[in-house]
């Protein structure tokens, strides 16, 4: 972030421009997935400006990502049954909450601190993607329903619609590096480290295929633009099945 520095340095942020952002994220071109996380984390703070009628417009929307060299691509491996029960059965507060936005939600990391109390109507969540801009009503699990409710519950008033839904224990939001640390350093606790929080939204692919839904309606709900991770995610999870109902023909 210190070409953001450099650039606006003391500037309040309607200084700040399309052409910065980019900047700052090529400056960290050596660290793909860092650099992929600053225009999301900056789209979520200027729509923070935008509230509070600093700025009009996002100048971090529709940032492209960049792509990670082959040589760096390491594929994510979906949460296993035994991953996720180890994790809801040990895990409590905040990272409990984040893992259920991120299986239930089906959305990216980088979206998930963006909700807002006002995006949750007891019974599904609206976002508009950070990446595809692209508007969803989301329709909440039992799990991330219960997780959402008890959150709200423990408030002790109703929030205001635009108060973050994580948030830390002094009521400030969270960023999407502090959410990154706080989930590693929890899966490393459980020993379940090889699993990332991108897997999370493989794993509600997976979940959806298991339940039936086709590639259309996979798509409708995780808002992939195209589907090829869709088709391996959830080819998977119908693979496994298949196998499973063969196994049963088979005895």
């Amino acid at each position: 972030m210190d070409y953001l520095r450099e650039k606006i340095g003391s500037r309040d942020v309607k200084a700040l421009t399309r052409a910065d952002v980019i900047g700052a994220q090529k400056a960290n071109a050596h660290r793909t997935r860092f650099a992929n996380y600053i225009p999301q984390m900056l789209v979520v703070l200027c729509e923070h400006a935008i509230d509070l009628g600093w700025i009009r417009d996002n100048p971090a929307k529709g940032v492209r990502a960049l792509k990670t060299p082959t040589e760096r691509q390491r594929e994510h491996l979906p949460w296993p049954d035994w991953a996720v029960e180890k994790f809801r059965a040990e895990a409590e507060g905040l990272p409990r909450l984040i893992f259920e936005i991120g299986v239930g939600s089906v959305q990216r990391p980088g979206d998930w601190v963006g909700f807002r109390w006002g995006d949750y109507d007891g019974d599904s969540l609206s976002l508009r993607q950070n990446k595809t801009d692209k508007p969803l009503v989301l329709p909440c699990t039992d799990q991330l329903k219960a997780a959402l409710d008890r959150t709200k519950a423990a408030l002790g008033a109703v929030p205001i619609a635009a108060r973050p839904i994580l948030i830390k224990r002094d009521g400030n939001p969270i960023s999407f590096r502090y959410m990154a640390d706080l989930m590693l350093k929890e899966r490393k606790r459980l020993g379940l480290e090889a699993y990332d929080l991108h897997a999370l939204r493989y794993r509600g692919v997976k979940e959806l295929a298991w339940a039936g839904c086709d590639d259309d309606e996979i798509a409708a709900y995780s808002g992939h633009a195209t589907k090829e991770m869709i088709a391996k995610y959830a080819g998977e999870a119908r693979q496994e099945m298949r196998a499973r109902q063969a196994r049963g023909k088979r005895q």
